[in-house]
């Protein structure tokens, strides 16, 4: 009879050894899989932080580029002074010192040029009658367009053509639109020079919209 309650009671405790191994092989599995997860999220960012400094560095050394080109360059045709960068053509420069940002503006839009700079989607050419549409990217830090949302009226936009002539642009709108809506590129008046800027705002995948022009308000 000792033998048999004997026995009984070994089986419950090598049940419950059983038990108690398998929550520990299940939180060693788990803190296994967290500490992978994390991991890969350590490097996904570590890598998104190197792409967007790569980026920024790669405009700055467009902008060396061009300015060593310019300067180099005897030429008084304007379409000769000109730069392209793999098939890409720089077509001015950007400027807004109330965010402390200066960049090249390439001629075409794609994925590829966002990531280094502002391109135009619509519009003519920098410092030409009507509307120009200029898009950059919203890194959320003080890259490219990240900050034009804190632009006020009155503020001082400047647009720099491929023959470096400077142009003044006063901000007069901020607001935004949803992500289909093409309004704001529209020209609504062909007798003067407008500039709009567009970005994304990555909190609810609305557009933001600048909205400036050059002469009087």
């Amino acid at each position: 009879m000792n033998q048999i309650l004997y026995t009984n009671s070994d089986n419950s405790n090598n049940h419950l050894s059983y038990i108690e191994l398998k929550k520990f092989n299940f939180f060693k599995l788990s803190f296994l899989i967290s500490f992978i997860l994390f991991l890969i999220s350590i490097i996904f960012l570590i890598y998104i932080n190197f792409d967007k400094k790569e980026s920024e560095s790669l405009s700055g050394k467009i902008i060396d580029k061009y300015n060593v080109s310019r300067l180099y360059n005897k030429s008084e045709n304007n379409s000769q002074n000109s730069i392209l960068y793999n098939n890409n053509e720089i077509i001015g420069f950007i400027e807004i010192p109330n965010i402390n940002i200066y960049y090249p503006i390439f001629a075409n839009i794609n994925d590829e040029l966002l990531k280094i700079s502002p391109c135009r989607f619509s519009g003519p050419l920098p410092n030409n009658i009507g509307n120009l549409c200029i898009a950059g990217h919203n890194y959320d830090n003080n890259k490219f367009f990240s900050k034009i949302s804190s632009l006020k009226n009155n503020d001082i936009i400047y647009v720099y053509d491929i023959s470096n002539k400077k142009l003044a642009y006063n901000v007069f709108a901020n607001y935004e639109v949803n992500s289909n809506d093409l309004s704001p590129t529209i020209e609504n008046n062909s007798n003067i020079r407008e500039l709009t800027l567009v970005t994304c705002n990555n909190y609810n995948s609305n557009r933001i919209i600048i909205k400036a022009k050059n002469g009087n308000l």
